[in-house]
């Protein structure tokens, strides 16, 4: 990996978009525009650093203007390519040398991409970097040794789902129904949905990855 910036970067993706996601902006983050995410960054004003995917989901004179408007830009072919436009966009963002990264508009109405999104999770933190995926109504990160997370009235609840085979040694602190030293095996929904009542929380694990799901309705 590259010298590490002090910024982050943040990813606009082609899943659901909405004013929403600009709440999460801060001056200094390095823009990236996936496929249709580059677009929308442009429709609404912010020139963005990185225009980057295959962008069949654009029309023409849209593209122009990401071409015109983007300090950089990657494009690839549509089919001869490994990688979803978000996943590259993760890829090059680590390669970069971001290690907080937040994904907006990860999950759409497409159920295999946002599932691939999600295990980007784990890709991220085998490269030694923090990702969030983040829409409207969810906030996904993962737990691999311990997570702090503070109370959100917006989003009130938390669910853990393992996203390997089973984690061992969960234990929660501050949360309405806690656990101690549990087992949560993959398959069981035994962690929906739970609720933080104190202003922080804690969750540890001693083995396996949690995705900690925070949710609204």
């Amino acid at each position: 990996m590259s010298s590490q910036p002090e910024t982050r970067a943040l990813i606009f993706t082609g899943g659901n978009l909405g004013l929403w996601a600009f709440t999460y902006l801060k001056s200094n983050d390095y823009l990236i525009g996936a496929d249709r995410g580059a677009e929308f960054l442009i429709r609404n004003g912010y020139p963005l650093h990185l225009a980057l995917g295959d962008f069949d989901s654009v029309f023409p004179d849209q593209l122009q203007r990401i071409a015109d408007t983007a300090i950089e830009l990657i494009t690839c072919d549509p089919i001869h390519k490994d990688w979803t436009d978000t996943e590259l966009a993760l890829r090059e963002a680590m390669t970069r040398g971001y290690r907080e990264i937040l994904i907006l508009g990860a999950l759409g109405t497409r159920f295999d991409h946002g599932l691939a999104n999600v295990h980007l999770l784990r890709q991220a933190a085998q490269h030694g970097c923090e990702l969030t995926l983040i829409d409207e109504n969810n906030i996904i990160s993962l737990c691999i040794d311990r997570f702090h997370l503070k109370a959100h009235a917006e989003f009130p609840y938390t669910s853990l789902l393992p996203i390997t085979p089973e984690v061992t040694g969960v234990t929660l602190e501050g949360f309405r129904y806690p656990l101690y030293d549990a087992t949560l095996k993959l398959g069981y929904s035994i962690g929906i949905s739970n609720v933080l009542d104190a202003p922080t929380g804690l969750i540890t694990v001693t083995s396996g990855m949690l995705l900690v799901i925070r949710s609204r309705d």
